[in-house]
């Protein structure tokens, strides 16, 4: 289809074929040659201070109250995405496949520990909610662990990110993967809480995450590692700058028994951007860098020395959903009602994209990842985009929810639905509903123990201006 107007300054980039490489590694090899990056001097806390409406009285909800309407459009969501995790998966093993071909039979093996991670809170959600029995939800969860402490390969505790569905033998030479780790270990702590009557599940979560060796992560620097490979030891690259990093920092802090220094949460960089008058933190241009951590730790009504991540998180959201409608004049399919770029499939395979800044070859794609890893910060917003996909592009709404990326100028509509993406929304889905899985998962004493160590407190935030 033809687009109007003059082409925007976006700088085009190789695009990865095959979903085997982590997110943070491609944004690596991206961020050099991201256009744009609109660095400020401000330092984090004044950007937020500047932010702040004027009227200091108002108070902000804990949680969003929806109409029967839109809160049965996401039980639905929710129930299909659950599907996906109870169905792509080895009830054997428990592992869970990293993606899934929705238009055919699905044979492939390769599962992903962070779509497994994701996986165990969403049976959690799922057996609160009734879309499973109590019995067959501690069953699978059961299994699961049992084949992660006794048969799913480790090195310190830490995980492959990438396994054999049906039999945790490690695929494509991947990495110890810190990140992944932390995902899976934040579902993991949020079935203990869930299930914190089963002698079973308690004392297999107790034993893999106090397994995990956090101080050999840290060993020789504040800053950790991506990951580690047997054949060339730790991955070059470092969690030194604001993103999804803050789950890894904060569970390894929360150990009790290989725990990370308090002074590792000051080691990262913290840098503010400003886009149309908004000031925040940020770091790559992918939303989820803003969604993954918050899915489990709860950073409503708190804040450490730097920072009200919830907020930032809602700021950052807005600015993407500008940004989106800014590029209507190049794609006219993205408005107020249809938005969301973060990294996805497209119709020449899979793409770290996203903005501000632009950074991907963006292309009129929408990911409902995006908005949908979002509605705990934009619930208004987002909620009108998930509804207008489903009653306007029935192909990108199937048996799982929403394929995982589509593009009504092309007329393309991915075949795919990939675990991470399906599970973020699910999981942001509830916490916006109930605050569930934020409830669940902060009554771990680690997960207290983590955020105290890296100086949290508890504070009224105004409410945002209307």
């Amino acid at each position: 289809m033809e687009k109007g107007g003059d082409q925007p300054p976006i700088r085009k980039m190789t695009v990865t074929k095959i979903h085997r490489n982590s997110r943070r590694t491609l944004l690596r090899q991206m961020a050099g040659i991201s256009i744009g990056l609109p660095l400020t001097s401000w330092s984090a806390s004044t950007a937020w201070a500047q932010a702040q409406p004027a009227d200091k009285n108002a108070k902000t909800p804990l949680t969003t109250t929806f109409s029967p309407e839109d809160d049965q459009f996401l039980d639905d969501l929710e129930h299909k995405i659950f599907m996906y995790f109870w169905e792509q998966a080895n009830p054997q093993t428990g592992l869970i496949k990293d993606r899934c071909n929705t238009t055919i039979v699905d044979t492939s093996v390769v599962a992903s520990i962070a779509s497994t991670g994701f996986g165990l809170s969403a049976i959690c959600i799922a057996e609160k909610r009734g879309f499973v029995p109590y019995a067959d939800a501690r069953l699978r969860v059961i299994a699961t662990l049992d084949f992660l402490w006794k048969k799913l390969p480790t090195h310190r505790g830490f995980f492959y990110h990438f396994a054999n569905i049906n039999t945790g033998e490690r695929i494509w030479d991947s990495e110890v993967s810190s990140v992944d780790t932390a995902m899976l270990l934040c579902g993991i702590l949020t079935c203990r809480q869930h299930f914190t009557r089963d002698r079973d599940i308690v004392q297999l979560a107790h034993a893999i995450f106090d397994r995990v060796d956090w101080t050999w992560l840290s060993e020789d620097t504040a800053l950790l590692p991506h990951g580690w490979t047997p054949e060339f030891g730790f991955l070059p690259y470092k969690w030194d700058y604001y993103s999804e990093l803050m789950m890894i920092y904060l569970l390894g802090m929360g150990s009790f028994t290989h725990p990370l220094r308090p002074e590792a949460w000051s080691a990262w960089k913290r840098t503010t951007f400003e886009y149309d008058g908004l000031k925040y933190i940020g770091s790559f241009a992918p939303l989820f860098v803003h969604q993954y951590s918050q899915a489990w730790f709860d950073f409503r009504h708190k804040r450490d020395k730097y920072a009200d991540y919830f907020q930032n998180s809602s700021v950052a959201t807005e600015v993407h959903r500008r940004f989106c409608v800014e590029l209507n004049k190049y794609f006219p399919d993205y408005s107020d009602d249809l938005w969301g770029i973060t990294a996805s499939d497209s119709d020449k395979g899979y793409v770290i994209w996203g903005g501000p800044p632009a950074m991907g070859p963006i292309d009129g794609t929408v990911v409902p990842a995006a908005p949908g890893g979002s509605l705990p910060f934009l619930p208004e917003a987002t909620m009108r985009v998930l509804k207008n996909i489903k009653s306007r592009y029935p192909q990108a709404w199937g048996r799982y929810g929403f394929v995982d990326a589509f593009n009504p100028l092309k007329k393309w509509y991915d075949t795919d639905i990939v675990g991470i993406d399906a599970g973020i929304m699910m999981l942001m889905a509830e916490n916006a509903r109930t605050g569930f899985v934020w409830d669940t998962f902060m009554k771990n004493p680690e997960a207290q123990r983590g955020m105290a160590n890296a100086g949290f407190k508890s504070y009224t935030p105004a409410a945002p201006s209307s």
